[in-house]
């Protein structure tokens, strides 16, 4: 949910225009350094019907606020800058964006330049002439570090068991999405979004395109591994009943470990020797108990996740929203 707050007076006149063709939405973060070759890359991109960009500074530390409220005087196409009270994530910058996106169409893409701005109109083409829904990108060789590749992979791996996801679909930041995803996502006013979880409950018809994967041109990527676990999270316990599904498969194996185990200690008392020491008594004990409190954690993660979105836990609080007076220029 963004927060209905009084809001300051808007700048510039560039949302009375006719809805562009494209909406660009870049969450920016740590961006000083690149956001405006960035925007000075997609101002000259050619795009029938015309163009549109979205800039959500999502509480960056660095002087990303004054670069982007310079782009506002600067730049040849319209731009809208919104900026969050604090950071909240990307997947929360992404769904401000999208609510002040008008496009037709909305392409999503980081604001790191490791996707070559040349790229938005082959995936812009592949979405519209291709009768998609939405375009993931994909990548034949990535320029990430290797424990970022390796959480992508993980992050695949469980959205493929935990989402109604075509298989193959790699989940990709730089996406493309029509008119009707958009809705539809930013229908979700809970606290805690994950955009590909939202898009597959919206639609089925994907299509992919291999794009190039550029190495980041300065800095790091502001993706930490608790930045991961957080996302993480956010798929696996807002989008399904699989966890608590298996914890019932978990508690009927252990169960029927200690039905067998109670069995032979009944049959060796009987027949044999008495059951001897606690070593295998301790075992079991901590055994069972690891298991219940992690299914407890798991319970919990769900109450808690409910309890925060019960008391409106906002997805985004803006504490401005600033436009260009640059007209839409139509192709």
């Amino acid at each position: 949910m963004v927060a209905a707050l009084p809001m300051p007076p808007e700048h510039g006149v560039g949302c009375d225009g006719p809805a562009p063709t494209l909406s660009v939405v870049i969450p920016v973060y740590n961006g000083a350094g690149t956001i405006g070759e960035l925007v000075a890359a997609l101002s000259g991109l050619e795009v029938e019907g015309g163009l549109e960009i979205v800039l959500v500074n999502d509480g960056s530390p660095d002087d990303s606020d004054r670069v982007c409220r310079a782009l506002l005087e600067t730049c040849q196409v319209p731009i809208t800058y919104v900026e969050h009270a604090r950071n909240y994530g990307e997947h929360n910058a992404v769904m401000t964006g999208l609510r002040h996106a008008r496009g037709a169409f909305v392409i999503t893409m980081d604001d790191d330049l490791q996707n070559p701005p040349e790229e938005v109109l082959r995936l812009l083409h592949a979405c519209r002439d291709g009768g998609y829904d939405v375009v993931y990108t994909f990548y034949a060789e990535k320029k990430h570090a290797w424990w970022r590749n390796l959480g992508s992979r993980f992050a695949n791996w469980v959205a493929d068991l935990l989402l109604d996801k075509p298989r193959g679909v790699y989940l990709s930041s730089f996406r493309c999405l029509n008119r009707l995803v958009v809705d539809g996502v930013t229908r979700y006013e809970g606290p805690f979004p994950y955009v590909d979880g939202l898009i597959m409950e919206v639609t089925q018809r994907i299509g992919t395109l291999e794009v190039r994967h550029l190495p980041r041109a300065m800095g790091r990527s502001n993706y930490t591994l608790q930045r991961l676990v957080r996302l993480w999270l956010n798929l696996a316990f807002n989008f399904s009943l699989l966890p608590l599904r298996l914890a019932v498969l978990a508690g009927l194996g252990m169960a029927a470990v200690g039905a067998v185990a109670a069995l032979y200690v009944v049959l060796e008392a009987v027949f044999g020797e008495p059951p001897a020491g606690w070593a295998s008594t301790i075992t079991v004990v901590l055994l069972l108990s690891g298991v219940q409190l992690f299914v407890l954690g798991m319970i919990g993660e769900y109450i808690g996740r409910t309890f925060l979105t019960g008391n409106r836990k906002p997805q985004g609080i803006v504490r401005r929203v600033e436009r260009s007076s640059v007209p839409a220029v139509l192709g």
